[in-house]
């Protein structure tokens, strides 16, 4: 029997009294067990001591996860951050860096709402510190005081663009997602191709024109409960399957 594909997951790097933890949360390792059919473990949010070689030679594919923290505005000229802004410093330097050894490597990749904003960031793209003052578009966070699954139900339509990967996955060109995040798109980086947008035409989704493998990134959170929504795990299952032949490429290759 085959191992199955082994996917890196980043970590947020925290600090929870009186140390300082790597964090994953629990919703993207069960979403790739159950729906990608993968294995996953933690890529610690480490800037020295291992090199981004190391880690890919380790992983079939990698997950940039979401989180509640912002990627700090240097990184894409967006002046200084507001105030009480949730900044990472360590997941920043982390994974701007792994984001275009990944894509050179031809290791699948997706992004998923933080994760996505580092995509575009790391590729020279720009990101609105705050979507919802933005005159043009509408409303994208999540109310806190609802339950979980309140928060990360079905939010808005995003219309999915004719010929992409994600409609050609759904079957159909539009499909309703949840909406949990404060930042987005600003300029999208070149090469990127958008999947998806919202009715106020803010990018939510985008491929990466011309990687050799998947090279997905979504604003949305398909980790919550995939298996109780098609699109979402239609959306793993591809990784996923990306993620297998990669490793059976690797395989064919080491035999000679």
């Amino acid at each position: 029997m085959s191992r199955r594909p082994v996917v890196g997951l980043s970590a947020c790097f925290k600090h929870i009294e009186p140390h300082d933890y790597h964090c994953v949360g629990d919703k993207y390792l069960r979403a790739l067990i159950e729906a990608a059919d993968v294995v996953p473990v933690m890529l610690p949010a480490l800037t020295d001591g291992v090199s981004c070689d190391e880690v890919l030679s380790m992983v079939d594919g990698i997950v940039l996860t979401g989180s509640y923290a912002n990627i700090h505005p240097r990184h894409y000229d967006g002046g200084e951050p507001y105030e009480g802004s949730p900044l990472d410093h360590q997941r920043d330097l982390a994974n701007l860096r792994l984001i275009p050894a990944a894509l050179e490597a031809s290791v699948p990749l997706f992004g998923v709402c933080r994760g996505f904003q580092e995509v575009n960031v790391a590729l020279g793209g720009s990101l609105h510190q705050k979507v919802h003052e933005q005159p043009d578009y509408d409303y994208h966070l999540e109310d806190n005081s609802e339950p979980l699954d309140r928060q990360y139900g079905p939010a808005h339509p995003v219309y999915l663009v004719e010929g992409g990967l994600l409609e050609d996955l759904a079957g159909t060109g539009e499909q309703t997602v949840n909406s949990l995040h404060g930042q987005g798109i600003n300029r999208l980086a070149d090469g990127l191709v958008i999947e998806a947008t919202a009715g106020d035409g803010l990018v939510e989704a985008f491929r990466v024109a011309d990687a050799s493998r998947f090279a997905l990134a979504v604003q949305w959170h398909p980790e919550w409960k995939p298996l109780s929504n098609p699109f979402y795990a239609a959306t793993w299952q591809a990784f996923g399957d990306a993620c297998r032949d990669h490793a059976g490429r690797n395989r064919r290759q080491s035999h000679g």
